[in-house]
């Protein structure tokens, strides 16, 4: 079904899903990540991460350079992306894997060390803001780019001293990771609830 890409979209196998996973990484990502839980603080420190890198581009540019990220983020382990210092910096601007965005890179840093110093698992803590699941959408028009749960979520990371994590970028992490399921009714590769 299409209403001007609002509703799903049949993709080069016939089935139907989401609008937006037009180009062949997006459609992986769409069909084996988006909207699947993932939980644990490595994996969610680099979904963060690069959501809040994301912030002001599109998701198929930080997905093209994930590789990247995550060779120059030392596969994003909190422990030694928080020992990162001012030479790591320059390192990083001068990396064209990467988004070279000083107060990004910054943020990074320093989420790392915020993260190493909770006194809870941050995955916890994330998961902690989960929703309870609610109606597929029908189209992209009924999914919200923030949310009373996601807005709590900034508040709190926010609090205990991450930087870079508005209630838009909680609400994306929160998508990402399967925290809530915004795949569109008839979606083929909309999770089943466990």
């Amino acid at each position: 079904m299409s209403d001007n890409g609002r509703h799903t979209v049949d993709g080069p196998d016939g089935l139907p899903r989401c609008p937006w996973g037009a180009d062949p990484a997006m459609l992986t990502y769409h069909d084996t990540e988006w909207g699947r839980e993932l939980r644990g603080d490595v994996a969610l420190y680099e979904r963060l991460s690069l959501e809040a890198f994301q912030s002001g581009l599109s998701w198929a540019i930080i997905l093209r350079k994930r590789e990247g990220f995550r060779f120059a983020f030392a596969g994003f382990d909190p422990e030694a992306v928080a020992a990162f210092g001012a030479g790591d910096v320059d390192r990083l601007l001068a990396d064209a894997a990467i988004v070279r965005n000083r107060l990004k890179i910054e943020a990074t840093i320093h989420n790392a060390r915020t993260l190493v110093g909770l006194d809870t698992s941050f995955s916890d803590l994330v998961w902690s803001f989960a929703p309870p699941m609610r109606p597929a959408p029908r189209s992209l028009a009924d999914v919200p780019t923030q949310t009373p749960s996601s807005t709590a979520m900034a508040k709190e990371l926010k609090r205990r001293g991450f930087r870079f994590v508005g209630p838009t970028t909680a609400y994306a992490l929160m998508q990402a990771t399967g925290m809530v399921d915004d795949h569109l009714d008839g979606c083929s590769f909309r999770p089943t609830p466990h």
